[in-house]
C-alpha cells in the first residue's frame, strides 16, 4: 500500500479522536498508522500484509501501555472540581416540614430537590439547611 495512504488514514484517525470527545482511543490507531507510513515510505514496510498486522500491533500494544498512564495525567491535570461535590456544604431551603430520617422537597439554587433529614429533630418548613452528601439527585441534609 502506498505510504501517503497510510498517513492520510492516521491524520484521519487523529482527527476524529480530536472532534469526539471520549476516552482516548483514535489516538494510538493514528499514530500507528502514521509510523507505518513513515515506514512504508522509508522502503523498510514489507509487503501489505506486512504492513497491517505491523499497524495491528502497533495500534493495540500502544493502547494496552500508553492509554492508563495518559488518561491518569489528563485526569490530575484537571483543576476543576467535580460538580457534585461542589454542592457539598451549601445551603438549601426546606419546602416540607421534614421529620428525622424522612424525604421531602428541598430548593437549592432555585430547583427542587428531593432531600433527606439526616438530623434526629424534626425540620420546619422553610428552615436552611446543610448538604453533607448526595447520591444521585436525592441530598442528605442536616438542619444548622
Amino acid at each position: 500500500m502506498d505510504w501517503w495512504i497510510w498517513v492520510l488514514a492516521g491524520l484521519v484517525l487523529m482527527a476524529v479522536e480530536v472532534a469526539i470527545p471520549g476516552g482516548v482511543i483514535l489516538l494510538f490507531f493514528g499514530v500507528a498508522a502514521l509510523l507505518v507510513g513513515v515506514l512504508v515510505a522509508l522502503g523498510v514496510g514489507g509487503p501489505v500484509w506486512w504492513q497491517a498486522l505491523l499497524f495491528s500491533a502497533l495500534s493495540v500494544l500502544s493502547l494496552v501501555t500508553l492509554r492508563g498512564p495518559i488518561l491518569r495525567r489528563l485526569k490530575a491535570s484537571s483543576d476543576e472540581p467535580d460538580t457534585v461535590d461542589t454542592l457539598l456544604g451549601q445551603q438549601v431551603v426546606l419546602q416540607d416540614e421534614l421529620a428525622p430520617g424522612a424525604e421531602g422537597k428541598a430548593e437549592l439554587r432555585g430547583t427542587s430537590w428531593i432531600a433527606c433529614n439526616l438530623s434526629d429533630e424534626r425540620l420546619e418548613r422553610g428552615r436552611r439547611c446543610v448538604i453533607e452528601r448526595v447520591e444521585g439527585l436525592k441530598l442528605f441534609i442536616r438542619g444548622r
